[in-house]
């Protein structure tokens, strides 16, 4: 029980730093998020697209300028939408010449001065019609993932009070139900050292196992929400797999938790040792 109460006391701090490590691993992709999405005005001719395009590329040396013709989007969309066939019933394509162009990389300040410029730039072209910037979203996903990352650190300072607490009293118990016979080791003159060892032991054990068993219940969750998230992101037409821990962190959190379990071991046996005065009065240190 008491491992089993461990594991999941490591799982939750672990499983949110999980969720905020794919989360993360978004932002890494952030430049085909942030374009700005420019819409041409209906029958707007291939000509002017690659006119304006040249022009951006001369006087506002965009990170990456990407078109789109009314036929590719009309493609992309029967994908998309699973109308299939429905769609030839259309006279024509109903679809604009689209681009996207994004800044070029730099600082959160940087990148907004260049899309504002830009912004204003092209609505003074009259072949488009709108333009669109999602960068605020993202700008809001990363305020959300450093209060995350703040919640995380917080709730592993908190379980790990928690798994202290936890394996000391489990200690507690087991160094009550043995007092005669670390009274009897005492008097035959074992040390502090000698007494305290099994427990710590114990500790050490009970937060490795804990650990183990926290690692076990975050890739039972993440084999368990694959599927189903495969299956959202394939409405969206993207893809995207859920990552673990990794080894460096999974070998942290199992000598995290084997500390922490040999700390509240340690923090048992002495409390006892004292309230015995087996340290002064009956034994060694």
């Amino acid at each position: 029980m008491t491992v089993l109460v461990l594991g999941i006391a490591m799982f939750l701090p672990l499983g949110l730093y999980v969720t905020l490590s794919n989360l993360d691993s978004i932002n890494l992709h952030q430049e085909e998020w942030n374009a700005v999405t420019v819409y041409f005005k209906s029958g707007t001719k291939q000509a002017e697209v690659n006119r304006v395009k040249e022009m951006l590329v001369k006087t506002r040396q965009p990170g990456e300028v990407f078109v789109v013709s009314p036929d590719e989007g009309l493609v992309d969309f029967r994908k998309a939408s699973g109308f299939g066939s429905s769609l030839d019933m259309l006279e024509e394509n109903p679809l604009p010449w689209v681009m996207q162009v994004s800044p070029p990389l730099g600082s959160t300040e940087q990148m907004e001065t260049y899309v504002t410029e830009l912004m204003e730039f092209l609505q003074s072209v009259d072949s488009i019609e709108a333009s669109q910037f999602d960068y605020k979203w993202l700008q809001r996903l990363g305020h959300i993932m450093d209060f995350g990352k703040a919640a995380v650190t917080f709730l592993i300072l908190l379980f790990g009070v928690a798994v202290v607490v936890v394996v000391a009293n489990t200690i507690r118990l087991d160094v009550a139900s043995r007092a005669d016979e670390i009274e009897i080791l005492a008097l035959v003159g074992a040390g502090n050292a000698f007494i305290r060892q099994p427990f710590l032991y114990t500790g050490l054990w009970y937060g490795l196992m804990g650990g183990l068993l926290a690692v076990v219940l975050l890739y039972m969750a993440l084999a368990f929400l694959a599927g189903p998230l495969g299956l959202l992101l394939e409405t969206y037409g993207t893809a995207f797999t859920l990552r673990g821990p990794g080894g460096a962190n999974i070998i942290w959190l199992l000598l995290g938790g084997s500390l922490l379990g040999w700390l509240g071991a340690w923090i048992s046996v002495q409390r006892y040792l004292l309230q015995l005065k087996v340290g002064g009065r009956l034994g060694r240190h």
